[in-house]
């Protein structure tokens, strides 16, 4: 029988703090009255946003919540 003995690796101080920093500058979707806030492309909408639009936090480009073919609805690209 073999023993599997797990191995501490210590990460460089800069790999620690980009991902702290990605992390904090995440969102989660905001409705605002009639729109979303905070959207990504191809993400999965939820089942109010259904045919509304929503708009990205970084770019601020606008995207609608549209089904696909399969019947996953998804932000889509306006």
């Amino acid at each position: 029988m073999k023993m599997v003995v797990p191995v501490a690796v210590a990460l460089p101080a800069s790999a620690v703090q980009v991902h702290v920093n990605a992390t904090a500058t995440a969102c989660t979707y905001q409705r605002s009255g009639n729109h979303w806030n905070c959207v990504t492309q191809g993400a999965y909408c939820p089942k109010a946003a259904h045919n509304r639009y929503g708009f990205a936090k970084v770019t601020n480009r606008k995207y609608q919540c549209s089904p696909y073919s399969n019947g996953q609805w998804r932000w889509k690209r306006v």
